[in-house]
């Protein structure tokens, strides 16, 4: 079997549902969480509450 000598490379697009979007999409959702936690425990009482 032959085998090609130039493998093309895939452009991955920049908007939609793709993997690499939604996972980034995640790692920031998680980032956010973990920071408004660490913001309520610093405070001492959740954010909504005066």
């Amino acid at each position: 079997m032959l085998e090609p000598k130039i493998i093309p490379k895939r452009i991955l697009p920049r908007y939609g549902f793709h993997s690499h979007t939604e996972r980034i999409n995640g790692r920031w959702a998680m980032i956010g969480f973990i920071a408004l936690v660490l913001l309520e425990i610093k405070l001492g009482h959740g954010v909504l509450v005066r």
